[in-house]
């Protein structure tokens, strides 16, 4: 019996295999090694200020430090996987993981950990941008989309795990091993990486066509399927890309890219990773005691988690637009009685609980809409011939934004007051709803050849989608 189907084009599918499966999930963990390092430093900031002597600010400093390592990381990925391949730039990031994590955990100054955290987040600037891309290329088209969802759920389930081992080791207030026990993820990610084929794309961009269809063998298994896409890979590689003359010569590119640098930074002027970051801190500010904060540290996370797939099964039935609107409206109001209530002080036990359950609906605003769907728009709206120029354009800003809020965050706690920040973040959630209205477009259901032919005819940005 035939492992194939044909659609009315006829265009060929085939039945995933095995093999390709287990190349997916072992790319995906890349998500958890992602989200396992965001999520690991909130529980230790408050013993590592403890042991060390050292301010708020240095603590900012230490928790950016990943965030400009991963900018950096980001930005050398993509000549990095080109020249490298995708396997062996996977590989890398996992053996930074792992020296990062270990030398976390090793730490003896708070220079030492601000350079580990910076190793950590070269790791995770190579990694997000590798493993996508090795998801797509790798990926069966059948369940292409599913496998990428996989890797932005595997980021949270990280986040997740992080602060649940955080709070495991609170008890002991042993930081080092909260950071430095990702290490072991690391390691079993980079075993599984050996495993895996090189990108049958890269091996024919490199010339190495041979190769590349062994490789879809092993992954597709059959002849018509594979013959295929060779053709539609070759067929690609016909499009150069031209990011950065096209953007030079180009008006319109230059509005794409500029909209997904928009993207990124509203994305992380949220507030979530405000919280991702500092969430005990936040809770210790409701007057909870160091377990209840671990605790709700770790519901947060749980949140995310579940919340992230309200947006995987709406994106394509509500739209990018409405869920957008939904997901800052709900993280407006949440942020903004978050800043009320903190603003009064003495909260009784009631106000806490009400005060940690807006928390909660934030999060769910952010997991819904903005967390997922920001990264869906920026590649949607970039034209072929710059799409890589212009995703490393958006992904880069994504960490400098990044770095910026959590270099920030405690210091604007010590200046403004604990109400003020708050409702500086919901104002801002505000602000975003006007910004999605007048710039961004409706993509849902749009063909990409579409969306960039209304770009380069002009069409304003929130029309690209009509």
């Amino acid at each position: 019996m035939s492992n194939t189907t044909t659609n009315a084009d006829g265009h060929v599918t085939e039945k995933a295999q095995p093999k390709a499966i287990f190349a997916c999930l072992m790319a995906a963990l890349a998500g958890l090694m992602f989200g396992l390092d965001i999520g690991v430093i909130s529980g230790a900031t408050k013993f590592i200020q403890q042991e060390f002597q050292i301010s708020d600010q240095v603590i900012e400093w230490i928790v950016s430090s990943m965030m400009a390592g991963a900018a950096l990381g980001a930005l050398g990925a993509g000549s990095l996987s080109a020249k490298l391949g995708r396997k062996k730039s996977l590989m890398l990031g996992a053996i930074l993981f792992v020296i990062g994590s270990i030398l976390c955990g090793l730490a003896t100054s708070p220079t030492m950990l601000i350079f580990a955290r910076f190793l950590l987040g070269l790791a995770i600037g190579i990694a997000s941008f590798t493993a996508p891309l090795y998801l797509a290329e790798v990926a069966p088209e059948n369940i292409r989309g599913s496998m990428i969802s996989l890797y932005q759920l595997m980021i949270t389930a990280g986040i997740l795990l992080a602060f649940l081992s955080n709070t495991a080791f609170s008890y002991y207030e042993a930081w080092r091993w909260m950071l430095g026990i990702i290490a072991i993820p690391g390691v079993l990610f980079l075993i599984g990486v050996f495993a895996l084929p090189d990108s049958p794309r890269w091996l024919i961009m490199a010339g190495r066509r041979e190769e590349a269809i062994k490789v879809l063998h092993r992954l597709r298994g059959d002849e018509k399927v594979i013959q295929q896409e060779v053709a539609e890979i070759e067929e690609q590689l016909k499009v150069p890309q031209k990011g950065w003359s096209l953007f030079k010569e180009n008006a319109n590119f230059r509005r794409s890219v500029g909209l997904g640098v928009l993207l990124q930074v509203v994305q992380q002027f949220t507030g979530m990773n405000v919280v991702m970051y500092y969430a005990p801190r936040i809770f210790e500010g409701m007057g909870y005691d160091t377990a209840a904060q671990m605790w709700f540290t770790a519901a947060v996370g749980l949140t995310n988690v579940l919340a992230t797939f309200i947006a995987i099964f709406l994106v394509d039935k509500w739209g990018r637009k409405p869920i957008l609107y939904t997901g800052f409206v709900v993280m407006a109001v949440g942020l903004g009685v978050v800043g009320t209530m903190l603003g009064m002080g003495n909260l009784s036990h009631g106000q806490q609980t009400f005060t940690v359950v807006m928390l909660l609906i934030f999060i769910v605003g952010f997991a819904m809409s903005a967390g997922p769907l920001i990264w869906t728009l920026c590649s949607e709206v970039q034209p072929l011939k710059g799409r890589d120029f212009g995703i490393g354009c958006s992904t880069f800003t994504n960490w400098i934004a990044n770095m910026i809020v959590g270099a920030t965050f405690l210091t604007m706690l010590g200046t403004l007051g604990q109400g003020t920040t708050f409702w500086i973040y919901a104002g801002l959630n505000v602000v975003f709803i006007f910004l999605v209205f007048l710039l961004v477009p409706e993509t849902k259901g749009v063909t990409l050849e579409r969306i960039e032919r209304n770009l380069m005819q002009g069409k304003r940005l929130r029309d690209l989608g009509q």
